[in-house]
């Protein structure tokens, strides 16, 4: 253990009659650590009318915000069909949303956006609860959202792909994705994940691997069904740890599943990947993995995400109805829950079936056993 010794002005005035008292003060061997809460207000109501969006927000008291998520309930009968996610994403102060000139557009962001939208069918029982993953850590002390976007998609079972890249030097710990208007109800982002702005990721068309390190970038795909143009815009949010925090001293890992399904209309499906750590990988002194998660993201696809560029579900009525903090089987965690396990990914098939449809979820995890962080 290294050890900071007083200098010898303070040393004389610390001199005990009859003995020599040497003061030293241990170096904060496990201040560098992380700690990932979860907070959530619970369940908003809505949207109770076709063509229509509500929007939430979950704050962190304390910490910044690594990441968030969405769980939405969509009630008993085939109305349920109509509600899906809108999108997830930072926000300054709970209500403004990042939609201007792309680039690095806040700092030190502790708000999360969730946004619930509806088709042609409502139901007074649909609903969306937001989380956000708030993170305390001497290491990552000061965090930037980088946003980019595009206009689209328009024509009809379509998608379209936008990638925002942290700024060179920094480290990538969650990320986003929105498409507005909600009145076009068949318009939803249908994937958001870590990714990579290199050529082996064909400048994140391609989504980040499990096991992969390092991720730089989040993608965000809009996807269209039957609906129409109306200015449709789709965004990607990366949150990027800060300019003056060391990201040598920082690694994230990335864990990806991918599930066939679901293809019946009506039915919904949700997967789950966790911040597994290799064997002896542990923090000293407390058993505990040094794998945190820190933000997680949830696609519906037409499968093999990591080593194809990305392609639509077999229906473009199938949607994401969730993307959350969870326990392994997929239960959200409760509002408060610290070290949350997992995360998850729930897709929900609309009124027609769905073939070669897939389920993908990813975690994004930080490894907060070496090294202080800050410049």
């Amino acid at each position: 253990m290294t050890k900071r010794f007083l200098p010898a002005a303070t040393l004389g005035r610390a001199l005990v009659p009859g003995a020599l008292l040497v003061l030293a003060v241990p170096s904060l061997a496990y201040a560098h650590t992380a700690t990932v809460t979860v907070t959530s207000p619970g369940a908003t109501m809505g949207p109770a009318t076709p063509f229509t969006g509500v929007s939430s927000h979950a704050d962190c008291a304390h910490g910044l915000v690594s990441g968030g998520g969405i769980d939405q309930a969509e009630g008993d009968d085939r109305s349920g069909n109509g509600n899906h996610v809108m999108g997830v994403a930072p926000s300054a102060d709970g209500v403004t949303e990042f939609t201007g000139a792309p680039g690095v557009v806040g700092h030190d962001v502790t708000h999360w956006l969730a946004f619930g939208g509806s088709g042609s069918n409502s139901s007074l029982t649909f609903s969306s609860t937001p989380y956000a993953l708030c993170l305390s850590s001497h290491q990552v002390r000061h965090t930037q959202v980088v946003m980019n976007k595009a206009t689209g998609p328009s024509a009809s079972q379509t998608a379209k792909l936008v990638v925002a890249t942290c700024p060179k030097g920094t480290r990538l710990i969650g990320g986003g994705a929105r498409t507005t208007p909600a009145s076009v109800g068949s318009l939803k982002p249908i994937a958001s994940f870590p990714t990579f702005n290199d050529a082996a990721h064909d400048f994140g068309q391609k989504a980040a691997a499990d096991g992969e390190t390092n991720p730089d970038s989040w993608t965000a795909v809009g996807g269209i069904g039957g609906g129409r143009d109306s200015g449709n815009t789709t965004y990607a949010y990366a949150i990027c740890t800060g300019d003056h925090v060391n990201a040598k001293d920082l690694t994230t890992k990335v864990g990806f599943s991918e599930v066939s399904g679901p293809t019946t209309a009506g039915t919904r499906l949700t997967a789950t990947v966790g911040c597994a750590s290799p064997a002896g990988d542990r923090r000293h002194g407390n058993g505990r993995d040094a794998w945190q998660l820190v933000s997680g993201g949830a696609a519906t696809s037409g499968g093999d995400v990591t080593t194809t560029d990305f392609s639509k579900a077999g229906s473009g009525g199938t949607h994401l109805a969730g993307s959350y903090p969870s326990d392994s089987a997929g239960t959200p965690v409760a509002d408060g829950t610290t070290a949350p396990a997992s995360w998850a990914a729930s897709v929900h098939v609309g009124g027609s079936p769905s073939p070669n449809t897939y389920t993908d979820v990813w975690a994004l995890c930080l490894n907060t056993q070496h090294g202080n962080g800050e410049r």
